[in-house]
């Protein structure tokens, strides 16, 4: 999720001489708690799920609250809408689908009795996970997404083994460590409770220094497991966290950072850790499992855009980029073009003028300013937009030259367009084979292209969706919402191993708790409306709230969280009225 090893801040309680009496004590309790756990019945913890859920939708204005100081953003500004859906949403999100799952293995059925399949290439059965009711369907129209099971996994198989741990909940598995993410606030508590239920392990949290001033809204919000003993919060700087998953009392650790914090981890710093990772002699024993970044790419397959389709999907592009500043493991950063697209360059003009316009907000993130000075001094005809021309856009480049924008994760407002000299089904073709072989990470891709586009393809797109080696993929959306959806997977490609970690090990999310899943496949409108109906689309969705340059972003966000909160026909008109004027 981190270009680097995570900065430390003030120092906070659980730091100094004290601080390895304090995670033993937390240790100590979990261990007495994780008793207290295996003796829940799936109602108990469906309870606690649904009163963690009350307390955040309480708690949501002092959640946004907090994460506004954190990232310097001005009380009226539409960005809070990011805070908004990332933060309180998403965790709503989570803990409805989660109380949802239990309650159905509670009336001892299937969480996936009442969900679509279908079928996808290689012999592979998918899981429709959004929408799932009217609700999803009326305030997501249009936007779908499915989970790919791994080849051979029928539908029967998905429905048995769904439910994860909670099919025998009297089976603990230790404690486990969560290193939680400093730049998304939702991530820490989201990836607690899927260690807690898809594992049934009881949880150390650390926050990341940065999400320090949130803790007092954790805590409130997070009180129901403190109290049973399933949960600790921590705070500290690497010093505790390095005590901390080393503990003799930990039986797994899941962090979300980077690469490089995940080598440092299991290997050691250094050039010791470097030499003990060649020879993958791990200091680390302990199983581990990670979300990580990488460097995603945004294929735009070429076809006939109107001037309005160019506009929209530029802001749709600058918004990979710059939502959260681009501090997002999943951030578009490299856009992959058909040289012999004859919109090429008006397409790029749109993306330079969106990337420049787009709100202007603080460089938050610890080492922005100088990953970006980095990536101007790889690619010194890099244009630099914004006000105080903080953004970068890189193109014009020789494929001699893309190498280190593709290997490169900037964690920062740095954007670059490749080009590849192929039309049609051999541009496709071409573009997935560059992104699975020459592209750093397998977290997500976003594929853009025009129904009709996509249509002449037929079933070659449909292997192209299968080809590709990502954890999510976005069609004509981007991946963030697979991140947004509860019920849908989040994580790298499987198959990478500690010694190659790339985008990490292991999933998050997956509220159903699906088993042998293989990636999440989001799809949306090309279009937005009205012009989305007037081209055949049948999506009545304007333009997303998470777009950084929709105006009202953060009226819809704390709208949608007052509904997630509390669904209600009521509260649609609003939701709708706020949405239209975006």
């Amino acid at each position: 999720m981190t270009s680097e090893v995570t900065p430390h801040l003030q120092p906070v309680p659980t730091n100094g001489p004290d601080a390895s009496s304090a995670v033993d004590t937390a240790l100590a309790d979990l261990a007495a708690g994780e008793h207290t756990w295996g003796r829940l019945g799936l109602a108990d913890r469906r309870a606690l799920l649904e009163r963690m859920h009350a307390l955040t939708t309480t708690h949501a204005q002092e959640w946004v609250t907090a994460a506004a100081s954190i990232k310097g953003l001005d009380p009226s500004s539409s960005l809070l809408g990011e805070e908004w859906l990332s933060g309180p949403y998403s965790l709503l999100g989570g803990l409805g689908t989660l109380a949802h799952t239990l309650s159905a293995l509670e009336a001892g059925d299937s969480p996936l009795a009442g969900v679509k399949f279908g079928t996808a290439p290689g012999g592979r059965t998918t899981v429709s996970v959004l929408p799932l009711n009217n609700f999803e369907k009326l305030l997501l129209n249009g936007f779908s997404a499915e989970v790919w099971l791994r080849p051979g996994i029928d539908r029967a198989t998905a429905q048995r083994t769904a439910g994860l741990a909670q099919l025998d909940p009297t089976r603990t598995a230790g404690i486990g460590v969560v290193l939680g993410a400093g730049n998304i606030s939702s991530i820490a508590p989201l990836d607690a409770l899927y260690e807690l239920i898809a594992f049934n392990r009881v949880v150390a949290l650390k926050l990341n220094p940065i999400m320090d001033p949130l803790l007092p809204v954790f805590e409130k919000i997070l009180a129901p497991l403190v109290d049973i003993g399933a949960l600790r919060l921590l705070t500290g700087g690497a010093d505790v966290g390095t005590y901390l998953v080393n503990h003799d009392r930990v039986d797994h650790v899941h962090m979300t950072g980077s690469a490089i914090t995940h080598d440092a981890i299991v290997f050691g710093p250094g050039p010791d850790g470097a030499a003990r990772k060649a020879a993958n002699r791990p200091i680390l024993t302990k199983e581990i499992s990670s979300e990580l970044g990488g460097v995603s790419p945004t294929i735009v397959l070429p076809g006939e855009w109107s001037r309005a389709d160019i506009e929209f999907q530029a802001e749709h592009v600058a918004t990979q980029r710059l939502h959260n500043s681009g501090y997002n493991c999943v951030a578009s950063q490299v856009v992959v073009l058909s040289s012999e697209w004859k919109q090429r360059d008006e397409f790029i003009a749109a993306l330079r003028a969106a990337l420049d316009r787009a709100p202007a907000r603080a460089p938050y993130y610890p080492g922005s300013d100088r990953r970006v000075s980095d990536a101007t001094a790889t690619y010194p005809s890099a244009e630099r937009l914004g006000d105080g021309g903080g953004r970068v856009l890189i193109t014009d480049l020789d494929p001699g030259e893309y190498a280190p924008l593709l290997q490169t994760e900037y964690f920062a407002p740095v954007m670059g367009v490749i080009e590849l000299p192929y039309s049609g089904t051999a541009f496709a073709a071409k573009a997935v084979q560059t992104a699975n072989e020459e592209f750093t990470g397998t977290l997500g891709i976003n594929i853009i292209g025009t129904p009709s586009t996509i249509k002449e393809l037929g079933e070659k797109f449909d292997s192209m969706l299968a080809d590709l080696r990502y954890g999510t993929i976005a069609v004509n959306a981007w991946t963030a919402l697979g991140f947004l959806t509860a019920s849908a997977t989040w994580g790298a490609f499987p198959g990478h191993t500690v010694d190659d970690v790339q985008s990490g090990i292991g999933i998050v999310h997956n509220a159903l708790l699906i088993d042998g899943a293989e990636r999440t496949v989001v799809r949306g409108p090309f279009r937005p409306l009205s012009r989305s109906l007037i081209s055949g689309e049948m999506s009545i969705s304007p333009k997303p709230p998470w777009f950084v340059t929709n105006k009202t972003a953060a009226s819809t966000g704390k709208l949608l969280t007052a509904f997630a909160g509390a669904p209600s026909w009521t509260k649609l008109p609003a939701i709708f009225a706020s949405a239209l004027r975006g």
